[in-house]
């Protein structure tokens, strides 16, 4: 078992600067666990923590079972990838992947064997021989990759492994990471800030902010129904909109009217919690999928007069820019490509309010509208 636990993780810099507020979180046995968050909320202080590159202020680190706090990185039975490829230069490929297990004593029979194994695994056969100048940043990248590899270790740890490549590659080193770490089975703790890649990578994601974990679950889970108004804001390209408004219950339906007294008729499923926000200032979230124009409405449903500012063709689908009476922001709305937009031009608005969020305007905590059976919003 290769489980990674931090319990209670807290990090001091020497100026008082607390860069992690202890948190709680358990990378299950061969896990692709995926931190994500803006720059400085304490995600790669974390993962160096678990490393053993930063020292730990409080709370412990335990890997399979063991606490780590005072254990050298050297002697972690960890590899960690960095976001530069640190790669020796007068070194070839095939000495760069054998250089840790030399430094081990390992038998040089079993070094070729591991590292021609590796090689397979990561398309590097044919670069065996040359030195990293001669190699694509993806390549490299895949080299960082297999001296990792060739040291099986309990676990990987990933610094923003990506964030040197082009968006092209980035997007084919996503597959590969993905299949290798499965192909692997190994533990994998990955730290990014781009939210396409926690998404796509993850097998659950931990999103985090101002050193505390926000939301920690699979990424649908997530972009489905996001703890605060943080988590909905971060994931999901473009973010969620959000309109202030006021909540309300009439004939024992629920509304938020928003835009200046126009109403959405929320479809709720838990009213507990509605029901001590009523007639309060709320924020209600839609993302731009769940906007259609009326004409596609269901019958009855009402719908909001919004006007067009700026169109982005997309290539098979458009984000649409709207403009509404109340709205200090543009909110954007996914539309199919055949759609003809103008701007200025006026158009009516449907939300789905199934896929509508209430976001309380306090404490920003949603208030469960569209939980499916059995959900927790942390697990």
């Amino acid at each position: 078992m290769s489980d990674i636990v931090l319990d209670k993780l807290v990090k001091f810099y020497d100026n008082g600067f607390q860069a992690v507020k202890g948190i709680d979180l358990t990378i299950k046995d061969k896990e692709f666990m995926v931190l994500v968050g803006p720059s400085g909320c304490g995600k790669t202080t974390s993962l160096r923590m678990v490393a053993g590159l930063e020292d730990i202020s409080g709370g412990e680190v335990r890997i399979a079972g063991k606490r780590v706090n005072e254990v050298m990185p050297k002697d972690r039975d960890i590899a960690m990838v960095f976001q530069s490829y640190a790669l020796y230069p007068h070194m070839s490929v095939y000495e760069n992947m054998a250089f840790a297990l030399r430094l081990k004593g390992t038998p040089k029979h079993d070094i070729h064997l591991k590292v021609t194994k590796a090689a397979g695994l990561l398309n590097l056969t044919s670069q065996l021989e040359k030195l990293p100048k001669q190699l694509s940043g993806g390549q490299r990248q895949r080299v960082a990759l297999g001296r990792a590899i060739v040291r099986q270790p309990k676990a990987f740890l990933f610094d923003e492994p990506l964030s040197n490549l082009d968006a092209k590659l980035r997007g084919e080193m996503r597959y590969e990471l993905k299949k290798l770490q499965r192909d692997l089975a190994t533990t994998a703790i990955y730290v990014t800030h781009d939210q396409v890649e926690a998404m796509t990578l993850g097998d659950r994601i931990t999103v985090m902010s101002v050193g505390e974990i926000q939301q920690v679950a699979a990424p649908t889970v997530v972009y489905d129904f996001p703890y605060n108004r943080f988590v909905a804001s971060f994931i999901g390209t473009p973010p969620m909109n959000f309109l202030p408004g006021t909540l309300t219950q009439a004939n024992g339906a629920w509304t938020c009217t928003v835009c200046n007294g126009k109403p959405v008729v929320l479809h709720v499923e838990n009213q507990t919690q509605l029901a001590t926000n009523a007639g309060k200032a709320v924020v209600l979230g839609i993302r731009s999928e769940h906007m259609h124009l009326a004409a596609t409405a269901p019958q009855g449903s009402s719908s909001i007069d919004m006007q067009v500012d700026v169109v982005e063709h997309m290539g098979d689908h458009q984000y649409v820019y709207l403009r509404a009476p109340g709205l200090t922001s543009n909110i954007i709305m996914k539309a199919p490509a055949k759609d003809r937009f103008s701007a200025g031009a006026n158009v009516p608005v449907f939300f789905d309010s199934a896929h509508a969020h209430i976001f309380a305007d306090t404490s920003e905590h949603a208030l469960n509208i569209t939980l499916p059976v059995g959900f927790q919003r942390q697990q």
